[in-house]
């Protein structure tokens, strides 16, 4: 069981590591959280602060207390971001839930765009391996994805050329074949209109909006390892970690 920090209120490490179980798949909708009496002997805290950190998924509308019978995890659709998707792959193998699945629609050497080539830290118009696909759940697609990587990687990584799923991710197939860990990231976020190919992919209407992230994984000697952009569409929610304001 994961040790309380001091860095932010115990209730809100309660709160967050429930959190990302939900985003990750490992609790899904209809699962009941664990009681508050359980949540203090796990975390060895006071039933008030497990109690508050229920409250805390509560308003994030994340969980929902039914009387007499527990905390069970509502019915919403969630962004799966890279940040979840790696924790369930590290977590479990596998870097989708039940019922989500990917669709590989081109893999295959590139000439680096230029806002590639600067997040791998390569020359302008260099090679790289460039992996696109689209992954679906039982009502449709909903992320269209397409990663980067440096021509070295692609040649100690081979199945990055291949158009079929990696079972355990992109990311831990990479570092297995090249001894390169992942150690942190960043994502830069905005919202846009949908480009032809993106609303044809997830079928939306031409001009819909979308919510688009890059993300850069580093390793650990800073070296980009990854770089990933992805198109989500419209109506599903984002969570960051929560901050204090003071």
């Amino acid at each position: 069981m994961p040790q309380i920090e001091e860095a932010q209120p115990k209730y809100l490490q309660i709160a967050h590591y429930i959190r990302d179980q939900i985003l990750r798949g490992d609790l899904r909708a209809g699962d009941e959280v664990p009681s508050e009496r359980q949540l203090a002997a796990d975390w060895k805290v006071s039933r008030p602060t497990a109690a508050r950190s229920l409250e805390a998924l509560s308003h994030q509308g994340l969980v929902e207390k039914r009387q007499g019978s527990g905390t069970y995890v509502r019915s919403l659709e969630v962004n799966r971001r890279a940040r979840e998707l790696y924790g369930r792959a590290r977590q479990t193998g596998k870097i989708y839930t039940p019922g989500e699945y990917a669709v590989i629609t081109s893999a295959g050497w590139a000439d680096a765009p230029a806002h590639v080539a600067e997040a791998l830290g390569l020359a302008r118009g260099g090679r790289v391996v460039q992996r696109r696909r689209v992954t679906n759940n039982q009502d449709g697609p909903i992320t269209l994805s397409t990663s980067w990587f440096a021509s070295d990687i692609g040649r100690r990584a081979p199945k990055l050329l291949e158009p079929e799923r990696i079972q355990e991710g992109t990311l831990m197939y990479v570092e297995a074949m090249t001894g390169r860990t992942g150690s942190y990231a960043e994502d830069r976020m905005c919202a846009r209109s949908a480009t032809g190919e993106e609303a044809a992919d997830l079928e939306l209407d031409p001009g819909s909006a979308v919510l688009v992230v890059h993300h850069v994984v580093y390793d650990v000697q800073d070296r980009a390892l990854e770089f990933s952009e992805a198109t989500y569409p419209p109506h599903r929610w984002a969570f960051e970690q929560g901050y204090p304001l003071t």
